[in-house]
């Protein structure tokens, strides 16, 4: 039975989120392009949410990146470049473990800011109130794998996760027989990871989408009109 649990939860859920972060997306998008936005509360404790939403972006943007490109870097490329599995886990550990404490006292703050003031929980919808909890769990897992992580300093089971990112995206059949034996610390950091993704269409996560490209080759000046007498 844990088999058929763990290629549903690892080789059929995947594709499930997926799928409903991007049609989750382009649908919020068509049809309540007006929600797509970050609900502001930043008149209440506005000193608190600063130094939280900074600290949190930070860490998260620095955790994101590193994850992209560890996981979804061929093997091939590390090998060629002789980075070795040992110096790529022990870089993880290393720069994501400290991103990773930026990254949860900014959510610690922001968790403590919404829970606790009366007039912030009163303007928070509860999906916002999900989002950010969901959020420091996350975060909380993946610190709590670091001591784990230290014991395998060959990179042996970061090869396993890297396969398996790698065998989602190229649709290969069997891809979660790669993290069957993985530490239960580590597939529930996956599993909350990939239910993050599910709901993201759904919570104030989409203004992440909202880069605005455009500003990068928009002319540097404005044509002002004078008004007429």
């Amino acid at each position: 039975m844990s088999n058929y649990l763990n290629t549903f939860l690892f080789g059929i859920y995947p594709y499930i989120a997926l799928v409903v972060l991007a049609l989750g997306s382009i649908i919020r998008y068509d049809r309540e392009p007006y929600s797509w936005k970050a609900g502001s509360s930043q008149l209440l404790r506005r000193k608190q949410l600063v130094w939280g939403s900074v600290l949190f972006h930070v860490g998260v943007i620095i955790i994101f990146v590193g994850h992209l490109v560890g996981l979804l870097t061929p093997i091939q490329i590390f090998d060629a470049l002789g980075i070795s599995h040992e110096a790529k886990q022990i870089l993880a550990i290393v720069a994501g473990g400290i991103a990773g404490v930026i990254a949860i006292i900014g959510a610690t703050l922001l968790v403590h800011r919404r829970l606790f003031d009366a007039r912030v929980r009163r303007a928070s919808s509860n999906s916002d109130t999900l989002i950010i909890i969901l959020l420091w769990l996350q975060l909380a897992l993946g610190l709590a794998t670091i001591p784990i992580s230290m014991t395998h300093l060959d990179g042996g089971e970061m090869v396993k996760f890297m396969s398996w990112a790698q065998g989602i995206f190229t649709f290969r059949f069997g891809a979660a027989a790669y993290v069957a034996d993985a530490a239960l610390i580590f597939k529930l950091h996956l599993f909350l990871g990939l239910t993050i993704l599910l709901v993201f269409p759904f919570t104030r996560l989409v203004h992440m989408l909202s880069i605005p490209l455009r500003y990068f080759w928009r002319p540097g000046y404005q044509i002002v009109r004078r008004r007429s007498a």
